[in-house]
């Protein structure tokens, strides 16, 4: 089955999104702030009305889902994501298992560099409409959220 779901998957246009944030601080603290699944409400922006709704902690590990529930241009979705690599305080990936994508894989990674730490998001994902819906609408509101984030973090993190 999951030979199948490659096979499907590589038939898709897919995407890919990247960007980097350097933090004043060190790895140390700044991976943990991640492996906090309810920190993703701070770094969220409203506009996406994003709740989480997994009940309870959420260990972070491979295998580990979490259920939660955003607004995209007004209309409701949920959206389940299943951590898939675990790797303190390196990096992680989560990959959705049900929403509004086709594909969603996305891998962060923390290195060490100039006294903080270098963040990395690769986003590989594909979309319903392929390549004009992307240009019309996904890829500026993916640019959008990690614009925001980045703003997020910056001031939690105390480098504004």
């Amino acid at each position: 089955m999951a030979d199948f779901l490659g096979y499907l998957a590589r038939l898709m246009t897919t995407h890919l999104f990247e960007t980097e944030l350097w933090l004043p601080v060190p790895r140390e603290k700044v991976f943990p702030f991640f492996a906090d699944a309810r920190n993703l409400e701070t770094i969220t922006p409203p506009w996406l009305n994003f709740k989480i709704l997994t009940p309870g902690e959420i260990p972070m590990r491979v295998g580990a889902l979490i259920d939660y529930q955003i607004r995209i241009h007004g209309l409701p979705v949920r959206w389940r994501t299943e951590i898939t690599g675990w790797q303190p305080p390196f990096s992680f990936v989560d990959e959705q298992r049900r929403g509004p994508y086709r594909l969603w894989r996305h891998t962060h990674t923390f290195a060490e560099k100039d006294g903080g730490t270098l963040c990395r998001d690769r986003v590989e994902y594909a979309v319903p409409g392929g390549a004009l819906v992307n240009w019309l609408f996904v890829r500026q509101d993916v640019q959008k959220i990690f614009n925001y984030r980045a703003l997020a973090l910056k001031k939690h993190f105390g480098a504004l």
